[in-house]
C-alpha cells in the first residue's frame, strides 16, 4: 500500500468552508480513482499544527498517477485561498500487518 499525506495550515475562520470543500467536491472524487482506498482530512486538536489530507493506494503507480496526473494540482487550487503557507507533500510506503489484535490478548 501506498499513502499521501498532504500537511496544510489554513485561515482560522475558513476551517468550516475547508471542510466542506473536502467533504463534498474532494473526497468524492479522490474515492473513485483508480487504486484508491480512502481519503480522509485529519484536523488537529492543537489548532497550532497542520491539517493533514491522507489518500491511502494500492500502489505507488496509483498514487503517482493522482499527484501527477493533475488531480491533485486541481485540488490543491481549490484550498489555496484559504492556506497561511504552501501544502506539503509527504509519500510513504505501508506494509501491512496481517497479525490479530487478539493473537496479542
Amino acid at each position: 500500500m501506498y499513502v499521501c499525506l498532504t500537511f496544510c495550515k489554513f485561515l482560522p475562520g475558513s476551517i468550516r468552508e475547508v471542510r466542506r470543500i473536502y467533504n463534498e467536491e474532494i473526497a468524492p472524487i479522490l474515492r473513485k480513482q483508480k487504486g484508491n482506498i480512502n481519503a480522509l482530512l485529519m484536523e488537529p486538536a492543537d489548532k497550532s499544527d497542520d491539517f493533514i489530507s491522507i489518500t491511502r493506494w494500492k500502489t505507488k503507480h496509483d498514487a503517482d498517477a493522482y499527484v501527477f496526473g493533475g488531480l491533485y494540482k486541481r485540488f490543491l487550487g481549490k484550498l489555496e485561498a484559504y492556506c497561511t503557507k504552501a501544502p506539503a507533500l509527504k509519500t510513504y510506503y505501508v506494509e501491512e500487518n496481517k497479525v490479530s489484535v487478539t493473537e496479542f490478548l
